[in-house]
């Protein structure tokens, strides 16, 4: 019985035992981290091959600051270069004017003014007309400028005979009113123009107040229009131009003459309209003339894409001869949004700001640059035969000072004179400038929304030279669209990619994976950096080929994101997981990250005509370059897989690369043009509209490139998009609308319909590790490791 007991007593302390280290054994299964447990290695040394990376410091920032430092070379260059793409021919007007027709074609392309204007009449609308002391009247007008497009403002009416007419246009703070009514900066000038003969209309503009989202009334209307191929300045300078050839038709004398006038932004788009429409005759430019190199510190709605490489102020000017251009060097209107105490750009690199708009400022030129681009406008115009053009600079401290006015209606009648300066009226319609301001502005909104809608249509006739008979007749017609698209939508910079000359340490390790950091050359200044992971099974002398994973993070990510804890809700550290299923991986830094430094590098670019993708398509093209030369590394077997910001970099690189053999959207995809440029409320809950994004529209993606139109330059490669149900990127619908069109490319046209797919989750804005990764298994040939 004792021993019987003592057995029993043996079996159940083992069992004890065996159930405790089963128990040890399931609890640490149970608390196995989902991630990749990576821990520092202590020796650093280079991949075989490279050379030491020894830059302690932050690479990622390093990188963004080089590509600051690159676009702001390039700007000055692209003013260096301007001279080439001139051939002026002095020899006569009509051929000179002939000769800069190009130059003017191009200014309404970046202008977006592609719809003609329509001919109407004005309308007399609003309260009674105002008679003052029987020398004008001042009625309130509307006129037709595109189908669903008005201007509207203040039409003055002198009493006695009508010398010439005059567009008097306000600064965008300004009101009409105030060109009749204040004694503010710029104001009161209009009614001068009147009592001293000349019929004035004066424009509403959109002003700078700020809307209900804290984005100024300019940015709201112009980021949209730019995304559509269009922008607010140009809408104005067409309201203009339609307002010239209203006066032109309700004038009783068909020669009289035609003038426009305006300060601050009214400078700006009276410049721009005097470029372009040869019925006016005389122009004077206040508040608003200067050296343009700096565009990417004003306002958003100034923005013009590739503006700096063909036009500074001077160029545009000469665009006006052989008419009169007066230009008046004195005071400038001041204006900034999210600017500092000592007027500085506001630069926040760590959170988003509670203003959503792009940093920007009116530039205040000092009198020296606006002489010296003056003397360059001269330059470019002085011999013009048989007489030189009317050039004039006024110099004052004023705005719109007297002296310009009486130059500027002497151009139009010899023998105007300036009636004497008299004070502010009272104007009977300034309770209704709000409500008028409000109509035009709800009128562009309205007008934008139906460019959205009718942008499906304008992209199918983009497309109709895609060639789907046969994939041989598909690979030959595509390819002209994917130069148009590095060319014209992301930009290109025409120059040799410097030897990569990779710098490399070791970096972390994990049960099965060794990983390095990579920083290589691109261009001057500009670095590419990144993660490469490999695993540890790998043979480095060659003797096997594998394929890679370029891993791309998504916004203000960073390599180290994608590889273990850090971020892992969104990553899921598929960079070392892949890696674990033996695929080599590559985590780039791509360049958006550091809020508004990077954001800013956005405008740098555009103003030149780049993006900056202009940066990370080079930068992918280097490294997967790079990726090619390693002996362990199967160069035609390179897929890119990006999530988010990463998936918008998937859409727009492996295009313009042809080392990726696939891509795969992650948490991104879908219409793309709607979730930029909608402005409905029910849009607004995905669209970037309203967003802190504001680097993010592009030009002109309406009429050309949607994500279907950019997954038809990846195809033949394979392509596929992750989706997860509750992403909050865009809705369902709008994803499969898409998407339907990429399938119904691949499959019903091209008969390769095995080369794309989607992957629909029950999930929210991450990596999901399943279908993605049986997708990178079968069209990079690695087999599915064994469970």
């Amino acid at each position: 019985m004792k021993q019987l007991n003592l057995s029993c007593i043996l079996v159940l302390s083992l069992l004890g035992s065996l159930s405790l280290q089963f128990g040890k054994n399931q609890l640490a299964a149970e608390e196995a981290p989902p991630w990749a447990v990576l821990k520092p290695v202590a020796d650093q040394s280079p991949l075989p091959g490279t050379q030491p990376l020894t830059d302690q410091g932050d690479l990622s920032a390093k990188m963004i600051e080089g590509i600051d430092r690159f676009l702001l070379k390039q700007i000055a260059i692209a003013a260096e270069n301007r001279s080439h793409a001139w051939q002026r021919d002095l020899s006569s007007s009509a051929a000179y004017e002939k000769s800069v027709m190009p130059q003017k074609q191009e200014l309404m392309r970046m202008l977006g003014i592609s719809d003609p204007v329509i001919s109407g009449r004005f309308s007399y609308v609003g309260s009674a007309p105002q008679s003052v002391e029987n020398q004008f009247t001042i009625y309130e007008v509307t006129w037709p400028v595109l189908n669903d497009l008005t201007g509207a403002g203040l039409l003055l009416v002198p009493a006695g005979k009508i010398l010439g007419d005059v567009v008097a246009v306000p600064e965008a703070d300004q009101a009409p009113e105030t060109l009749v009514s204040s004694d503010q900066t710029g104001g009161n000038y209009a009614q001068q123009l009147a009592r001293s003969g000349f019929r004035v209309l004066i424009p509403t503009l959109i002003n700078r107040d700020l809307n209900k989202w804290n984005l100024s009334q300019r940015e709201w209307l112009h980021r949209p229009a730019f995304e559509l191929g269009r922008t607010l300045a140009g809408y104005e300078v067409q309201k203009i131009m339609a307002g010239v050839q209203q006066l032109k038709q309700t004038s009783a004398d068909s020669s009289r003459p035609t003038g426009v006038i305006g300060w601050g932004e009214g400078g700006r788009l009276a410049l721009y309209a005097a470029a372009l429409d040869p019925d006016i005759d005389a122009t004077a430019v206040c508040g608003y003339f200067g050296p343009r190199e700096q565009l990417w510190q004003e306002p958003a709605d100034r923005n013009v894409f590739g503006q700096l490489n063909l036009l500074g102020d001077a160029e545009i000017a000469s665009l006006v001869a052989p008419r009169t251009l007066i230009i008046e060097n004195g005071t400038y209107p001041r204006y900034g949004y999210r600017t500092t105490a000592d007027g500085k750009l506001e630069v926040i690199s760590d959170h988003y700001p509670k203003l959503k708009g792009k940093p920007g400022k009116l530039l205040v030129p000092g009198k020296d640059d606006v002489r010296q681009e003056f003397a360059r406008a001269q330059e470019f115009v002085s011999g013009l035969k048989p007489d030189a053009p009317s050039l004039a600079l006024i110099e004052t401290d004023d705005a719109v000072a007297s002296q310009t006015l009486q130059v500027f209606i002497a151009s139009l009648d010899a023998a105007a004179k300036l009636a004497t300066t008299v004070k502010p009226l009272e104007i009977k319609s300034a309770a209704q400038a709000d409500a008028r301001h409000d109509a035009q502005l709800a009128e562009i909104e309205r007008h934008n929304q139906r460019l959205l809608q009718l942008a499906y249509e304008t992209r199918i006739e983009f497309m109709k030279n895609l060639k789907t008979g046969s994939l041989t007749e598909f690979e030959k017609s595509v390819e002209p669209y994917r130069e148009l698209f590095k060319k014209d939508v992301v930009g290109e910079f025409a120059l040799k990619l410097l030897p990569a000359n990779a710098r490399t340490r070791k970096y972390q390790e994990g049960p099965k994976t060794i990983s390095y950091q990579v920083e290589m050359d691109v261009f001057p200044d500009v670095t590419a950096y990144g993660i490469l992971t490999l695993p540890k099974d790998l043979k480095l002398d060659g003797s096997e080929k594998r394929p890679v994973v370029v891993t791309q993070h998504g916004l203000e990510g960073r390599p180290r994101h994608t590889v273990g804890e850090e971020k892992y809700r969104a990553y899921k550290s598929f960079s070392t997981h892949l890696a674990e299923r033996g695929f080599i991986t590559f985590a780039p830094q791509n360049p958006y990250i550091l809020f508004d430094r990077f954001r800013t590098l956005q405008f740098k670019a555009q103003s030149i005509g780049r993006t900056l993708f202009s940066i990370a398509v080079p930068q992918h093209q280097q490294l997967t370059d790079w990726l090619k030369t390693l002996p362990f590394v199967d160069g035609k077997r390179i897929g890119f897989y990006g999530i988010s910001y990463g998936g918008k970099s998937a859409m727009r690189i492996p295009p313009l690369v042809d080392n990726y053999a696939l891509s795969i959207c992650s948490a991104d995809f879908g219409e793309w043009v709607w979730k930029n440029a909608a402005t409905d409320q029910r849009s607004l809950r995905y669209s970037y509209a309203n967003k802190g994004e504001y680097e993010i529209f592009e030009w002109n993606l309406g009429g050309t490139f949607n994500y279907a139109e950019m997954a038809a330059l990846i195809c033949p490669r394979p392509f596929m998009v992750e989706r997860g149900h509750f992403d909050g990127v865009e809705p369902d619908d709008r994803v499969a609308q898409e998407y339907a069109k990429v399938r119904f490319l691949y499959q019903a046209q091209l008969g390769i319909g095995d080369r794309t797919t989607i992957e629909w989750i029950k999930g929210p804005h991450a990596i999901h590790e399943q279908g993605a990764y049986e997708f990178l298994h079968q069209h990079l040939n690695w087999p599915v490791p064994a469970e």
